[in-house]
């Protein structure tokens, strides 16, 4: 082949060169006589033109040409006349006057066009060597090489090293099913994919590979949405004698240099922190959404003094009365407030109880229930304006939050208050473990090697659920894009988690039995991070999807359409494996 560039980067300095490009033909066009091809390859799009009074036998051929025939044409590239400039096109103002025509291959019809803006997604998952076809596609994964590669050219002038961890590896409790593979040399035991290369980088650090990263794959049965694959990409990062906030600056540094490099774009720095503690009391979520405000506020102590008996019985109960201001709310039609209502019952709410702020006061067909100086005083804790609404629920603490959160994000759209803009910031002094009402027993908030804060590590055996992690997340615009943790690097910090988890030492030393002997061999004190690649380029490209950046998905039930994968397998396959399946039955529904 002898193509001499890439068709969307020839511009008016190559007038009069002889050029040969290659691609796919995008359409053709008969103009009286004169024959136009839009030649496409992942760079954009050049016109050919073939004049019958230049070469009639090449005219011909290409009068033959249909679209998303692969061709390659040679010829002098020329400058358009004025009225033809295309100022819509890099291209535009120029063509190449072709010489030289060779169809390369034919194409069948296609099951939908290339330059189609809006296709169903089943049809694009079926169809995704055609569909990685078309520009958007085909910007999106340039845009994902480019910030990978930046990505690690950063990490390595940091000192990083790249270092590769395995696929096949042991099954351990990290949260999410793991993906079992079954091993053919040692029937009847499986190795598991990795949900992340936590437990190996760890390793690392006690190697003595003080700054290690990775682009890896990591791999999840758990259920899909749109910013979730079974398969995904991590920026996996370990450092060894750091703390929180040096794991933090690499972070931050990165973001600021992937935006800029990227997008053009500038990241305020420094990344504003917040408290877990904090984001849950002001925002309802642990990934706030920064680009707007709209706090939240309790009133519970105040409700207490009231006479209305849904805030009553709610705090008898345990429940907290929390609520929000909505400016300019006095403006919504009763259909946009009764919107706001059935918003917070589908999110898991009883009900939305309202008051609109007029003429200085709260009015309500509830105010009934509250005196004048109770009303006075939730006035002024709300921050109401005239024309604003506050509006309450009761529900348990985690429910309201809930509510609340997914109300204010509803109510940002409304009132427009989100914009272009980009919102990061850090949220750390997580929990360090819950309580898991199922299992009855803690779990770790994040996973069993995040390393207690220092201030509350003596609570782990008498008050676990009052102890603060070491950790840190890194959320963008109410998405959370990565997260980390200082870890335990002594045996007996590691080994006071897994007593607060409730693991047996028999089960402890069957799962992690190596990790605590790597441990006891003179381990540094260790930090990393893991960045969810796919959901910061989804973010960065504004794409609905994560799957609008990767270039084979699966689809939301985990299924590859193209491959038409996961498939059955011959029972010889199985017999191999010593594994047989049972039928399941069906449903009599």
């Amino acid at each position: 082949m002898k193509r001499t560039g890439y068709a969307g980067t020839f511009r008016k300095t190559d007038l009069g060169r002889t050029i040969t490009v290659s691609g796919w033909v995008e359409s053709v066009r008969d103009h009286g006589g004169l024959i136009f091809i839009d030649l496409r390859d992942r760079t954009g799009l050049l016109q050919l033109v073939f004049d019958p009074a230049r070469d009639p036998k090449i005219h011909a051929e290409a009068a033959a040409v249909r679209s998303e025939w692969v061709i390659e044409a040679s010829g002098e590239v020329v400058a358009r006349s004025p009225e033809t400039v295309n100022p819509n096109l890099p291209t535009g103002e120029i063509e190449v006057a072709a010489r030289t025509l060779e169809v390369l291959n034919q194409s069948r019809a296609l099951p939908f066009q290339i330059s189609h803006g809006h296709l169903n997604e089943e049809v694009r998952l079926k169809h995704r060597f055609l569909d990685l076809r078309r520009p958007l596609m085909q910007n999106s994964l340039a845009f994902r090489s480019k910030a990978t590669a930046l990505i690690r050219n950063f990490l390595v002038e940091n000192d990083f090293l790249e270092i590769e961890t395995p696929f096949l590896t042991k099954s351990t409790p990290e949260g999410a099913r793991d993906f079992l593979v079954p091993s053919r040399l040692l029937p009847g035991n499986f190795y598991a994919l990795p949900q992340s290369p936590q437990l190996f980088k760890q390793l690392l650090m006690v190697a003595g590979y003080d700054r290690y990263f990775q682009i890896a794959r990591c791999f999840r049965d758990e259920d899909l949405r749109a910013d979730r694959q079974p398969e995904f990409t991590q920026v996996d990062v370990e450092m060894s004698f750091v703390e929180r906030e040096d794991v933090m600056d690499v972070v931050s540094r990165l973001l600021v240099r992937l935006y800029r490099e990227c997008q053009d774009v500038e990241v305020p720095t420094p990344i504003p922190t917040l408290s877990h503690a904090e984001a849950i009391a002001r925002y309802g979520s642990d990934k706030p959404d920064l680009r707007y405000d709209l706090p939240l506020t309790e009133i519970t102590d105040l409700a207490k003094a009231s006479q209305f008996g849904v805030f009553l019985r709610a705090i008898e109960s345990g429940g907290i009365v929390k609520g929000i201001r909505i400016p300019g709310g006095g403006k919504f039609s009763r259909k946009e407030l009764d919107e706001l209502v059935a918003e917070t019952q589908k999110a898991g709410a009883g009900g939305f109880a309202y008051f609109k702020i007029t003429e200085g006061k709260l009015a309500s067909n509830i105010a009934k229930y509250f005196d004048e100086g109770l009303l006075a005083k939730i006035h002024g804790r709300m921050a109401a304006e005239e024309g604003d609404v506050v509006g309450f629920v009761a529900e348990p603490a985690a429910a309201a939050n809930q509510v609340l959160a997914h109300l204010r994000g509803v109510l940002a759209e409304k009132l427009k208050l989100i914009g272009g803009k980009n919102a990061f910031v850090w949220v750390i002094d997580f929990p360090l473990f819950e309580y898991d009402d199922e299992a009855k027993r803690c779990v770790a908030v994040h996973h069993p090697f995040t390393a207690a804060t220092a201030e509350t590590r003596d609570l782990i055996r008498t008050d676990p659920l009052k102890v603060k992690a070491q950790a840190y997340d890194i959320v963008l615009n109410g998405t959370e894009i990565g997260g980390g943790s200082i870890r335990n690097h002594r045996v007996d910090w590691q080994e006071e988690v897994f007593d607060a988890l409730g693991l047996k030492r028999e089960e402890v030393g069957q799962k992690f039995g190596f990790l605590l002997q790597a441990l006891s061999f003179g381990a540094p004190p260790h930090g990393g991070v893991a960045l969810g690649l796919d959901r910061i380029l989804m973010l960065m490209l504004g794409a609905e999807s994560i799957r609008e950046v990767i270039a084979f998905p699966k689809n939301q039930r985990g299924a590859d359409l193209c491959f038409d994968a996961p498939s059955p397998v011959e029972d010889l396959q199985l017999r191999e494996l010593g594994i047989r399946l049972r039928e399941t039955k069906k449903s009599d529904g």
